[in-house]
């Protein structure tokens, strides 16, 4: 069979991945890329309470980051302690979402070198006023940063050369780039000191997590690492199809880190309800965001059942498939089927991830999202899920009454991250 570029076809219960082209993939990436840097959204929304604001950026990241960092340069071949290294990861971080976050790199040598941006979350934080925006780009960033840099090298660190709020007491107001850094390694008399969560969240399974390797390339060209030089102006177009279908998977798994740092930090300072509270109306948030990213900006068209299969089957919160082992089926013209088997995601042994409240009724997040492709949807718990361990029907009710998205949703719409439209850069790499 070959590639697809596009989902418009008939949905394909079997459709992984690796049957799209790099084309799609890159358009795939870039979304979950976007819905990645938007889990922290989710987790505090506009008029979220500065402390726990804070907290909860600081502490989710530095327990994250560093994980997914070594995860990326394994699996992109790119291991190393310098500058080079720290700059390709900032490439394939969900933090640095390509083009929401348009970054750009000056390396001068494996000891120094500086980035700037124009800061996609800076536009966001501004809606809330400048004290938002001193947290999110000095209380946030200033920790967060060098713990993704001692990941790669504990002399390493990152300082502002200016950052906003723009304004006459900070970088100016207008001033471009938003932000400029400079990357150094030090002598190493101050080695930085991790977050103890760090080693908390190392112990999970999503943390050392395998992914799907394709066998072959289903497509000729690009990279089939990042183990050449550094490219200031990298692109997903850049790599391999095998390589995009790692990506993608890996994104996944990057989300679910992030997931796992945040509600470690909820639990640790409020309790395990107000985590459990947090877990739920983050899912319930996220699932509606990237059905609404997939659905408007990735041509997967219509409300029908196969539409919503077809949001289901690529939505990021369900991957990567080695952590959560969910699988659509259309089963009628107006019902489908999601099932979930026994796997990794759901013997995590604790409360830290979204997947620990799935149970005999569909999550709400399940509602949620396909009743963002037709608010006539809703799911229904299966009594026989068979060899699955949890199984609910998605049902279509043409004579139901239309309901609107849920509140989670309408408290993170806010903003311009929803209506952000990406672009193609560049061809594909030969």
């Amino acid at each position: 069979m070959t590639v697809l570029q596009d989902y418009s076809g008939p949905f394909n219960p079997d459709l992984t991945l690796d049957d799209f082209s790099r084309n799609f993939l890159c358009h795939l990436g870039r979304e979950y890329m976007l819905l990645g840097i938007l889990v922290g959204r989710t987790a505090h929304p506009p008029g979220a309470v500065k402390d726990s604001y804070a907290r909860l950026g600081i502490e989710s990241y530095m327990a994250a980051s560093p994980i997914y960092s070594k995860r990326m340069q394994r699996l992109m071949n790119f291991e190393g302690d310098d500058v080079g290294t720290a700059f390709k990861n900032m490439q394939l971080d969900i933090g640095a979402a390509h083009q929401y976050m348009d970054f750009n790199f000056r390396l001068d040598s494996p000891n120094y070198g500086e980035f700037w941006v124009h800061c996609g979350s800076l536009l966001e934080a501004e809606l809330g006023g400048p004290q938002r925006v001193k947290t999110m780009c000095h209380d946030i960033e200033d920790p967060t940063f060098d713990a993704t840099a001692a990941a790669i090298n504990p002399s390493m660190m990152m300082r502002a050369i200016h950052r906003p709020p723009r304004n006459s007491d900070g970088n100016g107001e207008g001033r471009y780039p938003h932000c400029r850094w400079k990357v150094l390694i030090a002598d190493g008399t101050n080695a930085f000191e991790q977050h103890p969560n760090l080693a908390v969240v190392q112990k999970a399974k999503i943390a050392s997590i395998p992914l799907v390797m394709p066998k072959k390339d289903r497509e000729p060209g690009g990279w089939q690492d990042y183990s050449g030089p550094f490219e200031p102006h990298a692109q997903l177009e850049d790599y391999s199809h095998s390589a995009l279908v790692k990506l993608c998977q890996e994104f996944g798994a990057q989300i679910q880190l992030l997931v796992r740092g945040y509600l470690l930090s909820e639990m640790n300072h409020k309790g395990a309800e107000s985590a459990a509270a947090m877990s739920r109306s983050m899912w319930i948030g996220h699932a509606c965001m990237g059905a609404y990213r997939l659905h408007n900006f990735l041509g997967i068209e219509g409300d029908d059942i196969q539409t919503i299969a077809k949001i289901v089957q690529l939505h990021p919160d369900f991957q990567p498939r080695t952590y959560l082992d969910l699988r659509v089926e259309v089963i009628g013209d107006q019902r489908a089927r999601i099932s979930v088997n026994d796997c990794p995601a759901l013997q995590e042994g604790d409360s830290l991830n979204w997947f620990a409240q799935m149970s005999y009724e569909p999550h709400p997040a399940l509602n949620a999202l396909v009743r963002m492709i037709n608010p006539r949807a809703s799911c229904r718990a299966v009594d026989d899920p068979g060899g699955a361990r949890y199984a609910w029907d998605v049902m279509i009710d043409p004579a139901a009454e239309p309901l609107a998205p849920p509140a989670e949703f309408e408290a993170v719409k806010a903003g311009r991250s929803l209506a952000f439209q990406f672009e193609q850069r560049r061809l594909l790499r030969t």
